[in-house]
């Protein structure tokens, strides 16, 4: 079986091993294996040979991940983080456990407590007992227990705990994560179809750094295929940071569509997000503003310790070159749109 491509030139001086068969032996577990993210790293994984695992609460709703490996190599597992005895039947047996479980805004049961702090200790208790060699906790870069955010409060606080019960836990931080399937440039291209303006949240000047989910996956196996719980929190982002004012005249420009950016004091925006999490799905909460108050990107201090996409032997690519094949379809007349068109 031949080397990923963007391995080929790492697994000499990084370390990694090339894809062998020998990978057919071990169990690889990834806790919500089923949604945006952990579609695209249990691909990469069952490509590397692993056998995969995939624990989500409703295995029934999860068919779409058993054609990403061969016939038996990806089978979904019933198991509830607030359920410990679901995750240790999960996790039994797993030479890697992967949580990737998270929400973005609190939902009855399915809250940042639930999910981010107790779901966190849960995963890597059921992998320490499960003897795993590695535990890879999924984070968010803004992670911080003294923030404003709870979101983020809880993200830190979660990995905390994963690091408290396993030694040597990884934890992953990515910036915005983007993708066919997600939940941030999707959702803008969305509402420039029908709003006459989008709103620049605190004038628009947080800074992203959007990575690619193809990325994220390739970082997650690089670290698998190493198999050495080295305890280090890795900062996943792009190549470059982007404003959030930046990334909308993008969504704009690459859809064809002309409405006015609003600037929106980030008073005015937690008033918005007060009354839009009361929906069932809310566009922004309060504690979404929040979080825009702090910078998404990179730290200095990961870059120089290599704690990186970079020092993982991957070439990150870009925004320009993912987005617009998959926001085509909210131009007005789609992929078929003339790409001169003048903006509506």
């Amino acid at each position: 079986m031949k080397a990923h491509p963007q391995l080929k030139d790492s697994t000499s001086s990084k370390g990694f091993k090339n894809v062998t068969t020998a990978n057919a032996d071990k169990l690889v577990t990834v806790v919500g294996g089923s949604g945006f993210v952990g579609r695209h790293v249990v691909r990469e994984l069952a490509k590397r040979g692993y056998r995969v695992r995939v624990a989500c609460r409703r295995p029934d709703l999860a068919g779409h991940v058993v054609p990403l490996g061969s016939p038996g190599q990806v089978v979904p597992v019933q198991a509830n983080i607030r359920f410990p005895a679901s995750l240790a039947a999960a996790c039994d047996g797993a030479y890697v456990v992967i949580n990737l479980t998270g929400v973005l805004f609190n939902s009855g049961a399915q809250n940042f407590d639930a999910l981010h702090v107790f779901g966190a200790e849960a995963v890597a208790k059921a992998a320490k007992a499960a003897k795993a060699q590695v535990m890879i906790q999924f984070s968010a870069i803004g992670a911080d227990a003294s923030a404003t955010s709870a979101y983020a409060r809880s993200k830190a606080q979660g990995e905390a705990k994963a690091a408290a019960a396993f030694q040597g836990a990884m934890i992953l931080r990515p910036s915005i994560i983007f993708g066919p399937e997600d939940n941030f440039f999707n959702q803008f291209a969305q509402m420039a179809r029908f709003s006459p303006a989008l709103p620049l949240i605190g004038g628009g000047k947080t800074l992203f750094q959007p990575v690619f989910v193809g990325d994220v996956a390739l970082a997650v196996a690089n670290l698998v295929d190493r198999g050495v719980a080295d305890g280090k929190v890795y900062e996943l982002g792009g190549p470059e940071p982007m404003s959030f004012k930046q990334v909308l005249q993008f969504i704009l420009k690459t859809t064809q569509r002309k409405r006015l950016l609003l600037p929106l004091p980030f008073s005015a925006a937690s008033a918005l997000g007060a009354v839009a999490g009361l929906l069932p799905k809310p566009f922004l909460t309060m504690d979404q503003v929040e979080s825009l108050k702090t910078n998404n990107v990179v730290s200095d201090s990961a870059i120089e310790q290599g704690r990186t996409l970079q020092g993982l032997g991957i070439v990150a690519r870009s925004v320009e070159a993912i987005v617009p094949a998959y926001l085509y379809r909210f131009r007005k007349a789609g992929q078929f749109s003339e790409p001169s068109a003048t903006p509506e």
